[in-house]
């Protein structure tokens, strides 16, 4: 049986589709977590220091200079505190939703109230909203 020169062009585009659709769900996934450990790490060490608003200014600053030199953008001082935060809101990595990307959690941990941030991320997972989806729906709510 022969297959025709479109039927395989199709089959092709669908394998090649549903494998970077994977890539791109363990990447996500994996981003997350190292992004959760990293501020696991951060609230850890933060929390042998006494003087916590010093630990601010100087250890995450030095920390984002050396880890932007040796692994590129992506640890500002920002960042290292949004991971930090992502720790303190869900301390049990289990509790962060593998359809949800990092730059999600970067948006939903600026909300102000628990049932606000569940809300935003049931309705997220359930429409399938991508980043941009979940920040129109944020800020046309809170107008």
């Amino acid at each position: 049986m022969e297959i025709s020169e479109d039927s395989l062009f199709q089959s092709v585009k669908e394998i090649i589709r549903q494998s970077r659709e994977k890539v791109f769900r363990i990447a996500n996934s994996t981003l997350r977590l190292t992004y959760w450990q990293i501020g696991k790490l951060i609230v850890e060490d933060e929390q042998q220091r006494k003087e916590r608003a010093e630990y601010g200014k100087y250890t995450l600053k030095k920390l984002s200079q050396k880890l932007t030199l040796e692994f590129g953008k992506g640890f500002d001082e920002s960042n290292l505190r949004n991971m930090r935060s992502s720790y303190h809101i869900f301390p049990i990595c289990d509790a962060l939703r593998h359809e949800l990307s990092w730059t999600h959690y970067r948006l939903l941990i600026r909300l102000d109230h628990a049932d606000k941030m569940n809300y935003y991320i049931n309705e997220s997972v359930q429409n399938n909203w991508n980043y941009r989806d979940l920040k129109r729906q944020i800020n046309f709510h809170s107008k």
